[in-house]
């Protein structure tokens, strides 16, 4: 099970990195419009709570490919954040 735990460290870490940024941002921005900035944290914070409790959902058949798949889904989620987060 220590794929799992990975995972679940992979995407704490990731999505954290990415909120990091975002508020690093808006310490150096002040006076720009921060409801973008802070849409892409509530995105973050959404997509780590889908994540997370895809990974904690047991009823699937496939374990390994149910988990794939969730990785997949990480790295084009935050590659889109990431994206929105260059934009700013």
């Amino acid at each position: 099970m220590a794929s799992i735990k990975h995972l679940k460290k992979d995407i704490n870490y990731v999505l954290g990195d990415i909120i990091d940024e975002v508020n690093a941002w808006q310490e150096e921005h002040p006076k720009e419009d921060q409801a973008k900035a802070e849409a892409i944290i509530d995105e973050a914070i959404a997509t780590f709570d889908n994540l997370i409790e895809k990974v904690n959902d047991k009823s699937v058949e496939n374990r390994k490919k149910h988990l794939n798949s969730i990785k997949n889904e990480l790295e084009e989620k935050a590659s889109a954040l990431v994206k929105k987060v260059n934009t700013l």
